[in-house]
């Protein structure tokens, strides 16, 4: 009895002992490769140039920095804006998500410094970006931001037509899609020629929106947004505007219709 009681005992020794080195490999594990971190969640640069975006004449070192989704993915779920100023002293501004950073130089609100202006693609349909305006004047990195998108309401008619109104000028245009009528009356958009219900126009935000001269040889941003129908693809047109920073803030100078029929009329 004795005898095997001593056998139940040494049994349990070997089983405590094996349970507290099998607790003691898990925390080693867990000490060398924490959970969530992995060497994709390290930035990689992207981008790296050397400006005087300060003002002090000294060039300033800005980088753009990016985490992909994934190993081997090309799409950064994180972007930075990141700068070594001339003093010294580190600035960061976080971006959006998305593809391939650009970096552009430009005098856009005109006080005689660079200022870094960024565009990123977002993969999405119409090559959509989101775009981005910073100054680093005098070691205070501001966000400049960049001009809204037009405000457009529009609007599918009956008779295979449809008007658009740029309410930022109030500028109406109407369009003939007569042509598309096989289209639309295949999609049920049309019965007999009657709009089977309301229905808007697809209006993108920018889809280009770079740095142009565009008043007495200042820099300004020219936009494009397009116009779709029944679906991305059915593409009507493309409205451009032209803005200029003045008094702080973008004040739009003008717009223009770009329609893909040749059969849009603006209204008097």
């Amino acid at each position: 009895m004795k005898k095997e009681f001593g056998l139940v005992l040494l049994a349990l020794f070997f089983l405590s002992l094996n349970a507290i080195t099998g607790a003691y490999a898990v925390e080693g594990e867990k000490e060398q490769a924490p959970v969530g971190t992995s060497s994709v969640d390290k930035p990689m640069n992207l981008l790296k140039e050397e400006m005087d975006v300060s003002g002090d004449g000294k060039p300033d070192s800005i980088e753009i920095n990016g985490i992909p989704y994934e190993e081997g993915s090309s799409f950064l779920k994180e972007i930075n804006l990141e700068i070594t100023g001339s003093n010294g002293k580190n600035y960061k501004a976080e971006l959006d998500s998305g593809f391939d950073p650009e970096l552009k130089f430009v005098d856009l609100n005109h006080d005689g410094i660079q200022d870094m202006y960024i565009a990123i693609p977002t993969g999405s349909s119409g090559g959509i970006a989101n775009h981005f305006l910073y100054t680093l004047k005098d070691f205070t990195l501001t966000d400049i931001g960049v001009p809204d998108p037009l405000m457009i309401t529009s609007g599918f008619q009956d008779g295979y037509k449809a008007i658009m109104t740029i309410d930022n000028t109030g500028q109406t245009y109407n369009f003939n899609l007569i042509s598309r009528k096989k289209d639309y009356d295949r999609l049920g958009l049309y019965v007999s020629g009657k709009l089977n219900e309301p229905r808007e126009l697809m209006v993108d935000p920018y889809s280009s929106l770079k740095p142009s001269i565009v008043k007495d040889k200042l820099f300004g941003l020219k936009g494009v947004q397009q116009i779709s129908g029944a679906y991305h693809a059915d593409g009507i047109a493309f409205v451009e505007s032209k803005w200029i920073f003045e008094n702080g803030k973008w004040t739009l100078l003008d717009t223009k219709v770009i329609e893909r029929s040749k059969k849009a009329k603006k209204s008097k």
